[in-house]
């Protein structure tokens, strides 16, 4: 009976895997209908042909012929329709959406779609992994819309108003009004072209982190229960291996966003801030509009960064943790008789145990890693010296996500932040007053 209990547990876990297996194919035709409507589809010569052509067009060709064609300067146009800080702008949208795109490309080319998102790696993971994972692809698109929609929301109302309450002094080429809506729509899907690709790429990032966030949860279960050394080691080193995979990919765009978008705030803050410059949220608004989509890519790319790495270096705070509450309970027996299969725990390290994990309030970082309660060890089965091994070998190579050597904790996104936050509200203040 317990055979037959044992058998049909087994079909019913493999057919729910079946089940994520196909929803991870529609994800991933989703997900690549999504990029090749982005234009990145590199699958053949002609394929990549015509997104280089489409994105030479919308990020270079359009911004250029914008430029140029609708030059409204002050003898044709009124103050508020000359436009002193098209370039900045222009120059930075496109700066981003060569970086992201040119990342992309080179992405799709050596690893493929499938093995870049790990999703070859998924199906030997456990049911829990498998859907969480799946549930987070399916927010991918919706989270670029949440970030992106705004500002392009924001930019379309000025747009529009720029185009219509200027009708009379815009330059136009044939009928006006017939011009006008194809300058505007080619305006507004460049500047969705360029901020749709950089959020696409800061996406993916944050969705790649979550699969290993989910993996590091999954393996702080084996501190609950009877496990070998050999094997966390092994695990552990599996889980470091990848995080240091994502780290050599994503480590030039990581600190090249870093350092466009300082200079992008400061050249703004420099043109802002020149003598005699004419300032106001009909001239510098796209200024600031800009300035917020790139900080808020970038607080993205690293909020997802810091998050996997505080995730990672709690299994070192979490395996010590272990190791004390199994060599308090193995001392404990020891003064009594042999140590039984099921030893007792004393009412102190129960009570330690449980400390900080029941309603006190915790921060939205405190989940499943941080109050992990230590069940019952079967603390004879594991030595003290390979727990203590197990421990230095923890403490001395903390996971994470790193740049060129430098781990990206939590100081590093509050100092990080802390500037571009103040950059963005200097320019915020400099071009809408508030």
């Amino acid at each position: 009976m317990a055979m037959a209990d044992e058998r049909g547990k087994t079909l019913l876990e493999e057919e729910e895997k079946n089940t994520i297996i196909n929803e991870h194919g529609a994800e991933l035709r989703s997900f690549r209908s999504y990029l090749r409507w982005v234009y990145v589809d590199q699958s053949n010569l002609c394929k990549a042909a015509f997104s280089w052509t489409v994105f030479f067009t919308l990020a270079y060709v359009v911004p250029i012929l914008s430029h140029f064609f609708l030059d409204c300067s002050e003898t044709t146009c009124d103050a508020d329709h000359s436009r002193p800080y098209h370039v900045p702008v222009q120059i930075s949208l496109t700066v981003f959406a060569t970086l992201s795109f040119v990342s992309l490309s080179k992405w799709d080319r050596r690893y493929g779609f499938r093995k870049f998102l790990f999703l070859d790696k998924v199906g030997d993971e456990s049911v829990k992994i498998q859907r969480g994972y799946v549930q987070q692809m399916q927010r991918t698109t919706m989270l670029i819309l949440l970030w992106g929609l705004p500002c392009f929301i924001a930019e379309c109302a000025y747009k529009i108003w720029w185009y219509v309450s200027g009708s009379s002094q815009i330059p136009h080429y044939g009928n006006p009004y017939l011009s006008s809506i194809i300058l505007c729509t080619l305006e507004l899907c460049s500047w969705l072209y360029r901020t749709s690709i950089f959020f696409l790429v800061c996406v993916l990032f944050r969705l790649i982190c979550y699969l290993q966030i989910l993996k590091l949860e999954d393996f702080a279960q084996v501190f609950q229960k009877e496990t070998e050394v050999a094997l966390i080691l092994m695990e552990h080193l599996r889980i470091r291996r990848t995080l240091r995979i994502i780290s050599h990919r994503f480590r030039g765009f990581i600190l090249a966003s870093l350092i466009l978008v300082t200079a992008s705030q400061l050249s703004f803050l420099l043109v802002a801030t020149k003598p005699h410059a004419d300032v106001d949220i009909l001239k510098a608004g796209e200024l600031a509009l800009v300035a917020i989509t790139l900080v808020s890519g970038l607080f993205i790319l690293l909020r997802s960064a810091t998050k996997i790495t505080h995730k990672a270096q709690s299994i070192t705070g979490l395996c010590a943790k272990w190791h004390i509450f199994a060599t308090i309970n193995s001392f404990d027996n020891i003064e009594g008789e042999t140590p039984t299969a099921e030893p007792v725990i004393s009412p102190h390290v129960i009570a330690a145990a449980t400390w900080g994990s029941s309603d006190d309030e915790v921060g939205d970082e405190e989940d499943e890693l941080d109050n992990t309660k230590m069940l019952p060890i079967f603390t004879h089965t594991i030595s003290f010296h390979k727990r203590q091994a197990l421990v230095t070998y923890m403490e001395n190579n903390k996971g994470g996500i790193t740049v060129f050597g430098f781990m990206l904790d939590r100081s590093w996104l509050h100092s990080i932040f802390a500037i571009q936050l103040a950059l963005c509200l200097w320019i915020l203040n400099k071009t809408v007053g508030v």
